[in-house]
C-alpha cells in the first residue's frame, strides 16, 4: 500500500496549467523533498492531496492509504474522515495568535472528538498531557501557555507540527515550511520533522525552495517545472549543474550561495520521548 497515490491529475486556473498530468507515488514512512522555482505548481499539489483542492473535473485520482480522496475533480464522500490521517503545515504556521500555545495545539484533536466537545473547548486531562508532551518532545514545552502570537516564527512552526502530532497524522504535508524563518529556525524545523518521520513512520512530503535542505534531509526529491514533475529521483543527484539544465534562471531561485549543511550533522530534536498517545499505523509496519 501507498501513503500518497497521484495519478494523471491536471488542475488549471483559468488558462494557466497548475498542474499538468502529474502522477506520483510515496511509500509509507518515506521524507520526500519537492522543489521547483515559483509558480511551479508544488503547493497546488499539496493542497490537492490534501483534498483542499480539486483536480480538474475527469483528471485522475488520488488516494491516501488504499482511499481515494478524489477522483475525476470530486472529492470523495469520506474525504472529511481521511483528512485526520493528513496534518497540513503551511508556512505562516496557522496558529490563532490571542489563544494560548497548548489551545492551538489541541485543535489537532477535532477531527477526532465529538463536534460538541470541540466547539465548547472541553479537552480530557490525558488529551491536554498529549498536547503538553507534543511540545516538549518538538522542543517546546516551555511556552505551552503562551499566546501563540508571542512566539519566534521557527517556535510557531514547531507547534504547528506538534499539533500533526496530537492529530495522530499518518501524512504530514509541509508547504515550504521553513521559507520564512533564519537559518537556525529552519534547521530545527527540518530536524523535528527528519526525527518524527524516522522515529514514528510517519510520511512527510515537503516543499522546499532551498535545495540545500532538501539534500541534507530528504533520500528523495520530486520535481515540478510548469505543473509538471520533471525528475523523481535521489536528492544526490541535485547538483547545482542539474539543477540549471531543469530550470536555467530559474534555478537561482533554488540554490543557496552559501551551504551551510555540508559540513554539519543534522541537529537531533530537543526531546524524543513517546507522546503517550496510540502511533500511527505505520509506525508498527515501519518498525
Amino acid at each position: 500500500m501507498t501513503a500518497i497515490s497521484v495519478e494523471h491529475v491536471s488542475k488549471h486556473f483559468g488558462a494557466r496549467h497548475a498542474l499538468n498530468d502529474v502522477s506520483l507515488t510515496i511509500a509509507p514512512g518515506e521524507m520526500v523533498a519537492l522543489i521547483g522555482a515559483s509558480g511551479s505548481g508544488k503547493s497546488t499539489l499539496i493542497r490537492h492531496i490534501a483534498g483542499l483542492d480539486q483536480g480538474d473535473t475527469g483528471s485522475g485520482v488520488t488516494t491516501i492509504f488504499g482511499n481515494v480522496i478524489q477522483k475525476n475533480g470530486r472529492l470523495a464522500a469520506d474525504a472529511r474522515l481521511l483528512r485526520r490521517d493528513i496534518g497540513v503545515i503551511f508556512q505562516q504556521f496557522n496558529l490563532v495568535g490571542r489563544l494560548p500555545v497548548i489551545v492551538n495545539v489541541l485543535v489537532g484533536l477535532l477531527g477526532r472528538i465529538p463536534v460538541w466537545r470541540g466547539t465548547l473547548g472541553l479537552f480530557t486531562r490525558a488529551e491536554k498531557s498529549a498536547a503538553r508532551a507534543a511540545l516538549s518532545r518538538v522542543g517546546v514545552g516551555e511556552v505551552a501557555w503562551q499566546r501563540a502570537s508571542t512566539l519566534s516564527g521557527g517556535q510557531q512552526q514547531r507547534a504547528a507540527i506538534a499539533r500533526a502530532l496530537v492529530q495522530r497524522a499518518r501524512l504530514l504535508l509541509a508547504d515550504e515550511p521553513i521559507a520564512s524563518l533564519d537559518p537556525a529556525s529552519a534547521r530545527r524545523v527540518m530536524d523535528t520533522l527528519a526525527t518524527i518521520c524516522r522515529e514514528d513512520g510517519i510520511t512527510v512530503l515537503i516543499s522546499l525552495h532551498q535545495v540545500e535542505y532538501a539534500r541534507f534531509y530528504c533520500p528523495r526529491t520530486i520535481a515540478m517545472r510548469a505543473g509538471q514533475v520533471v525528475y523523481d529521483g535521489p536528492s544526490t543527484a541535485l547538483t547545482t549543474d542539474f539543477l540549471t539544465e531543469l530550470y536555467g534562471e530559474a534555478s537561482d531561485e533554488l540554490v543557496l550561495p552559501e551551504a551551510p549543511l555540508a559540513e554539519t550533522t543534522p541537529v537531533r530534536s530537543a526531546a524524543s520521548e513517546p507522546l503517550g498517545i496510540p502511533a500511527p499505523a505505520t509506525a508498527a509496519a515501519t518498525a
